[in-house]
């Protein structure tokens, strides 16, 4: 689940804590500590919104690519 370590780097790089973050998925900061530790899977509508925040592929957060390439506009 290389998603996991992305999503951490991802919050660590931008120099977000996990309760931003958190306030963003409007979920608690204990679920969305959940999800970084892997307890509980992230619906997949939160990875999106992760992606679109960060400007990143969902290739990138899902750990198929390693090249950060900016989320794709309609």
């Amino acid at each position: 689940m290389k998603y996991i370590q992305r999503i951490r780097d991802l919050r660590e790089d931008n120099d977000l804590n996990q309760t931003q973050v958190a306030t963003i998925l409007h979920v608690g900061q204990t679920t969305y500590s959940d999800y970084e530790k892997g307890k509980v899977r992230i619906p997949i509508e939160h990875l999106i919104t992760l992606a679109k925040y960060y400007d990143v592929n969902l290739d990138y957060i899902a750990g198929i690519s390693d090249i950060k390439c900016k989320f794709p506009k309609k």
